[in-house]
């Protein structure tokens, strides 16, 4: 056997798990097949067995499904998936029902499969380490739990009580497990664990009713009850509904595993286990689990092992950063990085404005301890963290400076010459602008080298993404801090180089303009707001340019109309632009801040926004054919070949900044898997078809060049 050693010892059989190099240990091919043997082997020793030990030899207990190898599936290998499940399960029901007792030494994490596994034990003894996870986080991936976790989680917590583990893939440490009753003996490190683990056993030998699971046992009761008793059936009538509600219909995974809960709560334990397979053979070879897999494990592993970042840089933590402007943008930096331990100056043109910055803080924190989420000294020690300042002074010594100033070239200029002397002797400089290029705010650096773009998105504590943006002038060693300085922030960076817009911006822009285009075409908003919330974003276009200003828009319109003008040339607007000019030029709405855009906002609390009436007769074109298949298309489409554009131009070097950037940062819809994932799950082939089919009714923006199409190519990933 390759993934497992086998050992018999005074009657103690021990599995201990060590897959041959690989960091950790994973249900691979090899282990699926050693498992049989090893079952094998327990059988034939079972009159000298009087306890089994299941151990790993990892620092980590045990990892899981082998994804490598479930990208590889195809369709029609279903079947084949369902036997191999269904044999897996198969040995763990050998293992559990041979009336001997069995032990799970859990030295450190265990998550999905390996969960799976750790519950084959009749008794769990963990380390009592916080740092230690434990749970299913299969949903998250695009999958369901299939090794049995549904089934005994199910029977172990009950319906209601499984639920968050199961359908929100709710995370627990060993202590909350022990609370829970998922494990049943903490130990201070990981040599206590056999000596417990014999300690159990020894009191269990021999004993007059064998060791066995609850649900074995004759006289079991699901905690809670079954589907059968009246309040479950009421909450399970709901509970559906529910579900569609969050997932559109988009993702199968939660809506697979809540059927495997409920169906399997109807029937014997080794039915409901068959139930469980057949679901997840189902699911694991659909493209929505591949897309999901692909960047919610392998892009953003990508991303924490810091594959863009430049290497034989050494790591870096800012010890004190300066922040120019306490509007939103500077208030939330300020609060995500005094959260995060790093000493932070906020600087505005006043005392006052700086304090209200600082006050944004506060209200965060507030919220906290009046929920028991923070203490009060933990509170007042992240506030001591901000100084708030009205003096530019104040920034002497800072080791990254970052202006979150108005997005106005002159203003960005102005504060870089005056704050940039200030920096520590070998600091750097950043930009949190979310269009202008970095190479252009740069010229107004001493030190273009160690200029660098770090773009924040709104509301900063919420939004996971930043987008760091290396102009044509940043050396390595200041992307690379730029890059250090976000991770200690736990935010996710992604490095795109410059242009106008970047990736993020240029790419939601496309978004947004595509819906006010189909506007301006006559479609009824109504339409167009529902084709986005169908396809998986957020929200519609139209109310997600009213959020972000449609007067912000035309000012950004004017300047690159400006920009264009200085270089000699005549900036083209799009149909969607000149929409948007309409509404702020002619009728005059401004955006959701200015209580009027393309929809209404009653100043009533509680009431609802709704599309602004006026839409109808202004815009919509009573005889105009639509189609919701084309709407959709539409949407996804542009984004996704912006996204391919901006690979072939090289302001994105990799598919996992793209994919990874497009659902955090412009809320690209997860089931896809990205912008990029989105062309390769439909087939490059099938994706330029119908591009060009957009391209020929709804012009260039849909169009693809060859040098386009090679780059989709180029980058296509294998594994």
């Amino acid at each position: 056997m390759k993934t497992i050693q086998y050992e018999l010892i005074d009657g103690i059989a021990t599995l201990t798990f060590d897959e041959q190099g690989s960091p950790v240990n994973t249900m691979c091919a090899q282990w699926q097949k050693d498992l049989t043997e090893a079952t094998a082997q327990v059988l034939k020793d079972k009159d000298a067995i009087r306890g089994i030990v299941l151990a790993s030899n990892k620092t980590t207990f045990f990892a899981g499904a082998d994804l490598k190898a479930t990208m590889r599936l195809k369709a029609s290998d279903a079947a084949a998936v369902f036997q191999e499940i269904e044999q897996t399960k198969k040995n763990f029901r050998t293992l559990e029902t041979l009336g001997k007792p069995v032990v799970s030494c859990l030295n450190g994490t265990a998550l999905g499969g390996g969960w799976e596994v750790a519950l084959v034990g009749h008794y769990r003894i963990a380390v009592d380490d916080k740092k230690i996870q434990f749970g299913l986080p299969e949903i998250t991936l695009g999958l369901i739990p299939g090794a049995s976790g549904i089934t005994k989680m199910t029977r172990l917590l009950g319906l209601m009580g499984a639920q968050p583990y199961i359908l929100e893939s709710k995370l627990f440490n060993p202590h909350e497990a022990l609370e829970l009753g998922l494990v049943q003996e903490l130990v201070p490190n990981a040599a206590a664990l056999r000596p417990a683990a014999l300690a159990w056993i020894a009191t269990h030998d021999g004993a007059a009713a064998p060791a066995h699971h609850p649900w074995d046992d004759k006289n079991y009761k699901m905690p809670g009850g079954t589907p059968a008793n009246p309040k479950i059936a009421a909450m399970l009538a709901v509970a559906p509904a529910v579900l569609k509600q969050k997932t559109r219909g988009l993702y199968p995974a939660p809506e697979y595993a809540l059927a495997a809960m409920v169906e399997g709560a109807q029937v014997d334990f080794d039915t409901a286990l068959r139930i469980e397979s057949r679901y997840l053979a189902r699911l694991i070879v659909s493209p929505v689990a591949k897309n999901m897999i692909n960047t919610f494990f392998f892009n953003m592993n990508a991303i924490k092992s810091a594959r863009s970042r430049p290497k034989d840089v050494p790591r870096y933590k800012p010890q004190k950063v300066g922040l120019l402007g306490a509007g939103m943008m500077g208030a939330g930096i300020a609060y995500v990085q005094a959260s995060r331990g790093i000493p932070t100056v906020l600087r505005d043109v006043s005392q006052d404005k700086a304090d209200a910055g600082k006050a944004y803080s506060a209200k965060l924190t507030q919220a906290r301890v009046d929920k028991g989420r923070m203490s009060v000294p933990d509170q007042a020690a992240l506030l001591a963290r901000i100084s708030a300042t009205g003096q530019v002074a104040d920034l002497a010594g800072c080791d990254l400076i970052i202006e979150a100033v108005f997005e106005r070239r002159d203003l960005k200029a102005k504060v870089t010459q005056e704050a940039e002397p200030l920096l520590a002797p070998g600091g750097f400089f950043a930009s949190n602008t979310s269009t202008l290029p970095i190479s252009g705010l740069a010229t107004a650096s001493a030190h273009p080298d160690k200029f660098i773009g770090i773009h924040f998105f709104s509301p900063v504590d919420k939004m996971k993404l930043v987008e760091i943006i290396r102009g044509k002038q940043t050396d390595d060693d200041t992307v690379a801090r730029a890059f250090d300085y976000v991770q200690a922030l736990g935010k996710i960076p992604i490095v795109v180089n410059d242009s106008r817009g970047f990736y993020t911006s240029r790419t939601f822009g496309t978004f947004v303009m595509e819906g006010a285009a189909m506007l301006g075409e006559g479609i009824p908003a109504a339409a167009i707001e529902n084709a986005g919330i169908q396809c998986g974003m957020p929200v519609g276009p139209l109310a997600v340019l009213d959020e972000t200003a449609l007067s912000l828009s035309v000012h950004v319109l004017d300047q690159t109309r400006a920009d264009y003008v200085a270089e000699g040339k005549t900036y083209i607007a799009t149909p969607g632009e000149l929409i948007v000019e309409r509404m702020v030029k002619e009728f005059d709405r401004n955006g959701r801040a200015a209580g009027a855009g393309f929809y209404d906002y009653p100043e009533e609390k509680g009431a609802k926004k709704t599309l602004w009436p006026e839409l109808k007769s202004l815009l919509e074109k009573p005889g105009v054919a639509w189609d919701i298949t084309d709407l959709k298309d539409r949407l996804l489409y542009r984004q996704a070949v912006e996204t391919a554009r901006c690979l072939s131009e090289n302001v994105l070097t990799s598919v996992h900044d793209a994919n990874i950037g497009s659902i955090f940062g412009i809320g690209f819809p997860a089931w896809t898997g990205g912008a990029m994932q989105f062309i390769y799950s439909m087939g490059v082939d099938a994706f330029v078809q119908r591009a060009g089919e957009l391209a020929a009714q709804y012009g260039p923006g849909f169009a693809l060049t060859e040098e386009v199409k090679a780059a989709i190519r180029q980058h296509q990933p294998v594994y």
